[in-house]
Formats: C-alpha cells, structure tokens, sequence
C-alpha cells in the first residue's frame, strides 16, 4: 500500500516485490524540487507545457526501490496504469510534490528522501525506518478537476482539453452542447446546439459559471450539488424545482464555439456582438475615412434604414457627425472586414447590421511637417466652432483638445510658426474653456484659463471665464482677485462689472450664512 503522507487511509497500489531490479543506476543529472531534498532526473521530456493542479485525477505509470535496496513491483508488470487525485494525501508527499512538475508524456526518476515518504517509522515489514525511495514514473494524462464555487456545490472535470486560452466573457453569447442527469442516470434536458449569453444563467446557475472557466471545443462533466441546479421559471429554460433535494445532478458541457459582446459604453448601452471576426490590429480613429455597410431595424425586426453596398459602400468621416453617434462609437472599436450587430439601447432599441469594409486612418501628428500640424490645428478649431455655434458644448471641447494636441510639441517650428502655433492655442484654450463652462466643469474651465494666462497675464477674457468658474465653486476670494485684475485693465467691460455685482450679492449671502451659523452656536451655548 502507498500511504498519503499525512497518515491518512491507506490507498491500495501494488505490493512491494522483493526482486534485484535496479534503475537507480540510470541516473545521471538531477535537480532538487522544493528545500526538503527531493531530486528529479528527466528521462523524457512532456510533450507540452502543462502540469496537473491539486486535485486533477492523474494516471501514471511507475516503477520504484528502496535505495540501495530491494524493488518494488511495477505498474508496467501489472499491465495497468495507477490513478490517484493529486494533492490530496492520497500518496507519499514526495509523489504529490514530484508529479505536480510532469508534463504529459513526460518519464522521469525521483528520488524521495524519508521525510517525504515514510519517515523515521518506515511501513514495516517492507519499508525500513528513515529509508530514501527512488520512482521512474512515466505521466500518462489528467482530468482537471476543480472547485467552482468554492463549497464543493459545483465541481468541474475537464474530459477533452479545448483550443488556445480564452474563455468567454459575461456577455459573450456562447454555443453549447449538453446532456444534464440526475444521480440516477434519469436524463432531464439535452440540446446538440443551443446558444445564450454567458451571464444569463440557461437551464441552471452552474452552466453559466463553468461555460466561462471553458475554451473553445473543451468538454467538461459538471457535479453539482442541487442548489445550483435550481432555476426560475422562463419561456427558454426548464424548472427543476420539486426533484429531492438529495439529488446531485451531472451535466456533460461541450463549449463548441462563442461570439465575443463587447459592452462599448461601459453602462450596455451599446453593445457589439462580432458575427465574423475581421483582419489585423488597426481600427479607425477620429478623422478616419471609413466605408460601410449597414442595416437598422428596430425591435419587431422593421428596416429603419439601409446604407451603402458591397460595390458601393457608404462612406463617411469618424466624428464629424455624419454618422449616429451609438453606431460611429461601435464602428471605432471594428477591425477590416468585421461584421458585427450593433446594437443601441435607447428610448428605441435599435439594432445595427454592420460590416466595416475598409477605412484610412488620418495621418497621425507624429507624421506630419510643421506646416501640416498647423493648418490641421486651424481645421479643428474651426470644427470646434461650429459646433459650438450648434451648441453642441461637448464635441466642440473635444475638437479644441485635438487642435492643442496638433501643437503640443513646437520644437521643430520656425519662430514665426511659433508665434501662430501660440495664437492658436491660446485661442483654442479660451473655446475650450468656454464649453467647460457650458458643461458645468467649472475645475477643467479654470485650469484652461490659468494655461492662458500663463501666455498672456493681460488676457480679459481669460480672467473673466475662470472667475465665472470661481463664482460656480464658491472660491469667491479668487473670484475677487481676477474681476479686480480684469476691471483695471478693461474698466468699462459690461461683461466684467455684471460679474462683480454677482460677486457682491454672493459675499453677502455668505457673510449672512455665517452671522447666523455664529448665532446659532452662541445660543446653544447660552
């Protein structure tokens, strides 16, 4: 018998033989496993690069010896291979620290001193006290097993290892197989080929938790306790309420493929699901040229509207409103030749067919002269201002930011295009500060009138926005300061003396909120 190295129960493997076998002189070079002086020797390397985990069901084969002693009969003379559940004391210590390191097809010696087999005990009659034993153990295959949930409620064991790493994601609509038993082999529901989203809890709670610890063509057989075979009622699923609660009920869980959700906005207002996966990294950026095709329906399935065609693609501009703002942001995320439905969770669902045919990205500021950084700063800038004009505050905010980024690096620049490079920004600034004030974000509106005034220390307009902003966070001091500063270069600025008369009537109403805070506290006082 091996014994787990924990004095647990006894695990029946194969009687020890006296025989003048010998292996042990087939070592040559070995490396030590762990700081307790077990040693391994490959004599063949494993076919990948797994390892078991703790608690995988491993099947070796396996040969052993006391060192400098008798043999130990072998798995190979037996013609069966020896299976054990890794990690769980079913084995020495030394077996379960050794095996953990095999790969797949892998033969390899260890020689296990006494504290990770029998120790100063031995297992009389066969294994002396303090003696060392040395294995050739040859790693036939596992079946991963693991723990779901933590509790033991739902175990997973892999019975064919699926492609590459990825697993799907909540909200990743998944195609599965399955076959769900009750302890008694009664069959309760089959499919050979359903599909639903991974969070949505189909049939029961446990094929939503393991469908996404799974890889594409992976099959697993699930163990679950009947809390997790529970489910509500719905017109997709069925309802295994009123079984008896001894029941463990055992689903065989085939991953045959999934299509990846990608919740763009963060709050599943927009969400793309990819129906064919396009070509390459790249995707279109703002000013991007882009050609589509595209379908819009609505919930009952009716055609809203249809652009473009394989010959004769719609094209538009990214970001220059031309374009439904829920599809453009989608359409940024898309690669060449992508296909995805797109759909746009508003008032309206609506439901978008979309392939992105091609696109050209527009020339990076890295890649430009001088001269070109300074006329696609002028062009944004204007963009900025039309939609400022159409009150369309943030887009406008965002087209300033891009202008500022054209010019951000002036190193290069001549001293006259210095110059204009330094009107541009404070202009573009200035604009920007603006739609922060319109946006009610009164911090950002004062950091742009201090980068302004950080060129231009007389700029009125400048001082008058940011105390505008000072008014809105209460810094009524700071306010002061900059109306005071603005007045005394332009005294008769309409703008600027209405300001200050709000400034007035705000300091009063904060000298009388505090008189009668104070007078509150002297009461209570008194």
């Amino acid at each position: 018998q091996l014994k787990g190295s924990k004095g647990g129960k006894p695990i029946t493997a194969y009687p020890f033989l006296q025989t003048s076998t010998s292996f042990h002189s087939k070592m040559t070079l070995s490396h030590q496993i762990g700081n307790e002086g077990l040693t391994k020797q490959i004599l063949t390397k494993g076919v990948s690069w797994q390892t078991p985990f703790s608690g995988d069901q491993v099947q070796v084969h396996f040969r052993g010896q006391i060192e400098n002693g008798p043999s130990l009969e072998s798995s190979y003379d037996k013609g069966s291979s020896f299976h054990f559940k890794l990690g769980q004391g079913e084995v020495i210590k030394g077996w379960d620290e050794g095996v953990a390191t095999m790969k797949k097809g892998e033969r390899a010696i260890f020689k296990i001193p006494p504290a990770l087999a029998y120790g100063e005990i031995g297992s009389p009659p066969l294994i002396p006290p303090n003696a060392t034993l040395v294995f050739e153990i040859e790693m036939l295959c596992w079946s991963t097993i693991r723990d779901l949930t933590g509790d033991g409620g739902l175990m997973k064991k892999t019975i064919l290892e699926g492609e590459g790493w990825a697993t799907p994601k909540e909200l990743d609509e998944v195609l599965v197989k399955y076959e769900a038993k009750l302890e008694n082999g009664m069959l309760i529901k089959s499919d050979k080929g359903v599909d639903f989203i991974a969070s949505d809890r189909y049939l029961c709670p446990a094929m939503s938790i393991a469908v996404k610890t799974m890889r594409k063509g992976e099959v697993a057989e699930l163990s679950m306790k009947f809390l997790y075979g529970l489910t509500q009622n719905s017109n997709r699923i069925i309802e295994l309420n009123g079984l008896p609660d001894s029941n463990v009920i055992s689903i065989k869980l085939e991953l045959v493929s999934w299509k990846i959700v990608t919740d763009i906005t963060g709050d599943k207002k927009i969400l793309k699901k990819i129906n064919k996966l396009g070509d390459g990294f790249d995707r279109p950026n703002e000013g991007s040229r882009v050609k589509v095709t595209y379908i819009c329906k609505g919930e009952d399935g009716t055609i809203i509207d249809r652009k473009g065609s394989k010959e004769e693609p719609f094209e538009f501009t990214i970001q220059e409103e031309q374009m439904h703002e829920g599809l453009e942001k989608a359409i940024m995320t898309m690669k060449k030749a992508e296909q995805a439905l797109v759909t746009v969770n508003a008032e309206n669902t609506l439901y978008y067919e979309v392939e992105l045919i091609d696109f050209i990205k527009e020339k990076p500021f890295w890649k430009m002269d001088t001269q070109e950084k300074l006329e696609a700063c002028e062009q944004k800038k204007h963009d900025g201002n039309l939609l400022f004009k159409a009150q369309n505050f943030r887009r406008a905010s965002e087209k300033y930011e891009k202008a500022v980024k054209y010019i951000e690096f002036d190193h290069t620049f001549s001293d006259d295009e210095k110059r204009h490079a330094n009107t541009l920004r404070l202009s573009c600034n200035l604009n920007n500060a603006a739609c922060k004030l319109k946006l009610e974000e009164f911090t950002e509106a004062a950091k742009l009138c201090t980068k302004v005034l950080e060129q231009d220390t007389l700029n009125v307009k400048a001082l008058y926005r940011r105390s505008q902003a000072y008014l809105k966070t209460s810094d009524l001091e700071k306010a002061e300061a900059d109306i005071k500063r603005a007045l005394i270069i332009d005294p008769n600025n309409r703008d600027i003396k209405l300001e200050y008369k709000e400034l007035k009537l705000k300091q009063r109403e904060y000298n009388k909120y505090e008189a009668d805070i104070f007078s509150t506290m002297v009461s209570k006082m008194n």
